[in-house]
């Protein structure tokens, strides 16, 4: 429904059935959610080979991440290392000023390198089975990458070149909107951990609902990193 609806709506601007999509999919996931929460922390039911399992499946998930953006930064290569003529045989392409790499993407790099190194003491501070600091520290990484989110935000709105300048915009803007798609989804991840380490659901021994969350946010700067040094950097 979600994607009938989006293809509906860019060919014709009727929103509704991509309205009903969503709302169908955030609803699943919500009780899904709510659901694993619930046989993890009041049932019991994640045995060690359950979290076995779960820890398979995330990992798996992250790999199938990697292809995803493995592909954007072959679509960035193949265009970049060998500009064709309608590029004006030239990267960025003739008549694009590309965006200043030690400006506010080295911002963002900061902004996402100290939220790596927030979430790394959250972990230690919950193996360690110190709350209070757990807590505080996982707040500050949930604020960093809501700021991160805010900065780009900005950085769009200001950008001197669209999404339709050639094959500079199509991949700078897909490679970097879905990395910032991922950095709110990995917000929201650490969000929820939050709330479920304020309520008591997470033990020195027993926090993988966290783990994954730190897995994904790991996973999340370390593509930054890549898109930094190829588009931002290098391809500028």
């Amino acid at each position: 429904m979600t994607t009938l609806g989006g293809v509906i709506y860019f060919h014709y601007s009727y929103m509704f059935l991509l309205i009903l999509g969503l709302l169908m999919l955030f609803s699943s996931m919500f009780v899904w959610f709510r659901d694993i929460t619930r046989e993890a922390t009041f049932q019991g039911l994640h045995s060690l080979k359950v979290q076995k399992g779960l820890k398979l499946g995330m990992i798996m998930f992250i790999l199938s991440e990697v292809c995803f953006f493995f592909s954007f930064f072959w679509a960035f290569f193949h265009s970049s290392l060998s500009p064709s003529i309608e590029l004006g045989c030239s990267w960025p392409p003739m008549g694009i000023e590309a965006v200043n790499p030690f400006a506010v993407p080295l911002l963002n790099t900061a902004i996402l390198l100290g939220s790596g190194a927030t979430v790394t003491w959250a972990h230690h501070s919950i193996v360690s089975d110190n709350r209070k600091e757990a807590i505080n520290s996982l707040g500050i990484t949930i604020f960093l990458g809501a700021f991160f989110t805010l900065v780009q935000a900005i950085e769009y709105i200001n950008c001197p070149f669209a999404l339709s300048d050639s094959s500079f915009g199509s991949t700078f803007f897909v490679a970097t909107g879905f990395h910032g798609l991922h950095v709110l989804i990995g917000t929201i991840f650490l969000l929820v951990s939050w709330f479920r380490l304020t309520n008591f659901h997470f033990t020195f021994n027993h926090h993988f609902g966290f783990e994954a969350s730190a897995w994904y946010w790991h996973f999340v700067d370390v593509v930054w990193l890549f898109l930094f040094v190829c588009i931002y950097w290098w391809g500028s």
